[in-house]
């Protein structure tokens, strides 16, 4: 069953508390997802890409009528130290989390961790500048 058939067949109420166990090909990347194992109820990104689409306007409702995908721009460390990923819709900008899975992509996980320390947004020149007047 791809995500599309999920909107129209899950009772909006039984999706928040059902486990999911079916997997589905990611819209961007072309991967095969499994269902979630580990102790995770709900998959709802893609392991390779991290990638999703915009299906909920709250969390397990899918009730956006969006559809758009939803890209990883940054990561986030709740204060118990587990990642979540920050995704946003290129089609309408809205911005959600999704936990980070044990099989997610380690190397993209990174990558979008890093992102602001390989570009960050002002010349790296600004830095030493900063440090001299922070000095005197």
């Amino acid at each position: 069953m791809n995500r599309e058939n999920k909107r129209r067949k899950f009772n909006h109420e039984n999706y928040k508390t059902a486990t999911c166990m079916e997997g589905f090909t990611c819209k961007v990347c072309g991967w095969k997802v499994n269902p979630p194992i580990y102790g995770e109820r709900h998959r709802n990104h893609c392991s390779n890409c991290l990638s999703s689409l915009h299906l909920d306007n709250e969390p397990g409702d899918r009730k956006a009528d969006c559809g758009g995908i939803m890209e990883p721009i940054g990561i986030w460390v709740r204060k118990n130290g587990e990642w979540s990923i920050i995704h946003r819709c290129r089609v309408c900008g809205h911005l959600n989390l999704n936990h980070v899975a044990p099989d997610d992509n380690p190397a993209k996980l990174l990558s979008i961790a890093m992102k602001p320390i390989a570009c960050p947004p002002f010349p790296i020149e600004y830095v030493r500048e900063l440090e001299g007047t922070l000095a005197n």
